[in-house]
């Protein structure tokens, strides 16, 4: 399957990418007689790559890969999810974004700059027909964090209107959050991603900021989280953290743990494995949802 690759921003570079001196690369991770399993870094244009279904069910899935905000994963959590989303209707947008280390104007909001106006940018395009209007952002790892903190920080101004596109809403339509890195605090926090984002000393205040638990409202979509309990990188408190802030402001989520699974397992490898499960959970969950809104 090809996709259709375009650039985010209408001037290729980020507006808050001038002054860094990040160099774009992209390395091929895999082993021998293993698929593509590309890493991207030193994003300063980040792209959009597309994936289309023969018949679309109204939803768009924008990805956000994981990497621990070193690199993004554009293979294992992005284009090995295209074949069966696509056939079951979806639109498949997996997004590459700005490191918060790389020294662009927005620092640590770097990567939500890059997905609000992802979201923003498929709204556009979902306007013209050119993709389902129903927009849903999938995270993995970093990149849930990625997700998460569009879910909870929307509204958000974090760089100066480019065009049409910025006039529309950020706020994604629900969120699927697949072992997401969700809170900054002290003994539970995933520490490279940390330091990555915040510094090696960062305060308690803004670790409490940072922390995306804290960020929730009644405003913030439904939410799927998926994790593995076995998870030694990100352990499964980030979601249960998600998990009870959003039931506390009321709203809808869905918490589903495999017992064994590890982390970033993506879409590979999963033969045989009860974690085979997981994308077809995602669409039953999405069609619910979608249900439930047509019904109201």
């Amino acid at each position: 399957m090809k996709a259709e690759i375009f650039n985010l921003w209408p001037h290729g570079d980020a507006p808050g990418a001038s002054q860094s001196t990040a160099k774009p690369q992209i390395i091929d991770l895999a082993k021998e007689f293993e698929p593509y399993n590309r890493a991207a870094s030193g994003v300063r244009c980040p792209e959009l790559a597309i994936w289309y279904p023969e018949e679309s069910n109204g939803t768009t899935l924008l990805v956000a890969p994981g990497g621990s905000f070193a690199r993004i994963m554009i293979d294992t959590e992005g284009s090995s999810l295209a074949t069966f989303f696509t056939a079951m209707g979806y639109t498949l947008a997996v997004m590459t974004y700005r490191l918060p280390t790389d020294g662009h104007h927005e620092g640590a909001d770097a990567p939500l700059a890059d997905a609000q106006r992802a979201v923003r940018v498929l709204r556009d395009r979902a306007a013209r027909g050119l993709n389902g209007k129903r927009i849903v952002m999938m995270g993995f790892s970093t990149g849930g964090y990625v997700a998460a903190s569009v879910g909870t920080r929307f509204s958000e101004k974090l760089y100066p209107p480019q065009d049409n596109a910025d006039k529309l809403s950020a706020r994604p339509d629900a969120l699927v959050l697949v072992y997401p890195v969700i809170t900054m605090r002290d003994g539970m926090a995933h520490a490279e991603s940390r330091q990555r984002l915040l510094g090696e000393w960062p305060d308690d205040k803004t670790l409490e900021a940072w922390s995306l638990e804290t960020r929730v409202t009644p405003e913030t979509p439904p939410v799927l989280l998926i994790h593995a309990v076995d998870d030694e990188s990100v352990p499964v408190t980030h979601s249960m953290a998600f998990f009870s802030a959003l039931r506390e402001q009321k709203v809808p989520v869905e918490l589903h743990f495999y017992e064994r699974g590890g982390h970033g397992f993506g879409m590979r490898n999963l033969a045989d494995s009860p974690l085979a499960s997981w994308p077809m959970l995602v669409t039953e969950w999405l069609r619910a949802k979608k249900t439930a809104v047509t019904a109201t």
